[in-house]
């Protein structure tokens, strides 16, 4: 006669099963609420959708600008959503100095720039910084926006400097995986310098200090005045680099 309750012989097994359908079930629910063109669940929380610069800051954020960073079409979307960056053709100088993929930057969130070819992964992360750390950063202390980010360079094939001399070993400026930030620009036309303001009013200086901090959450090297002498009148700022902060 056969056994009419055979899940008696061998219950865990039947447990398993259960399991995997009702939590296979969910899994899939979750994947096509990520998916589904209708999806309630938000861009800056859906680790389905790319960066977007201007998302909301969440738990996933530095996983989406990782992923974004590591892929070069991936970086040029995203640098889209937050930026004014026009695209521009790789550029070779020799075979130790180029910019790839180049853009040339003229605006970072809100913040205007002097044009820059740059490689899209610096500007990225310059955009970043700006939208969610400079552009608060302004309103907290000085109860308005950020109009401008004044630089020096980014672009040039040389040797690294130090104050010591030249070191022989290229820097991270022949690659554009960098930029020097010599300051800033209020909405109301007020001017920051690094060279001038460092040490200077209480206000603008706070304001410089905390960029420098802040600078450190989105660049992966960032040398300021405290750093040497010749850091004195900008920030270098590295999209590559060992989390240097200084």
């Amino acid at each position: 006669m056969s056994d009419p309750h055979p899940y008696k012989r061998r219950p865990a097994i039947h447990w398993a099963a259960l399991f995997c359908f009702i939590f296979g079930g969910m899994a899939l629910g979750v994947w096509q609420a990520m998916v589904h063109p209708d999806t309630p669940l938000s861009s800056a929380w859906n680790p389905m959708r790319p960066l977007d610069v201007k998302d909301p800051m969440t738990s996933i954020t530095n996983w989406k600008l990782q992923r974004a960073l590591a892929d070069d079409t991936m970086c040029l979307a995203a640098l889209q959503t937050g930026a004014v960056a026009k695209i521009k053709p790789d550029y070779v100088e020799n075979d130790r100095c180029g910019i790839s993929p180049q853009v040339s930057l003229s605006e970072a969130g809100e913040a205007r720039l002097k044009p820059v070819n740059t490689r899209c992964q610096t500007a990225l992360r310059l955009a970043m910084w700006s939208h969610h750390s400079l552009e608060p950063l302004a309103a907290e202390i000085f109860g308005q926006g950020l109009s401008e980010i004044t630089h020096f360079s980014s672009y040039s094939c040389r040797e690294m400097r130090t104050s010591s001399g030249s070191t022989g070993r290229m820097s991270s400026h022949a690659t554009a995986d960098s930029i020097d930030i010599s300051g800033f620009v209020l909405e109301d036309g007020t001017r920051l310098s690094l060279l001038k303001d460092w040490n200077g009013e209480l206000k603008k200086a706070a304001f410089l200090r905390e960029a420098n901090a802040t600078a450190c959450t989105w660049f992966r090297l960032t040398l300021g005045p405290n750093y040497n002498r010749l850091h004195a009148d900008h920030f270098h700022l590295q999209h590559t680099g060992f989390g240097l902060c200084r």
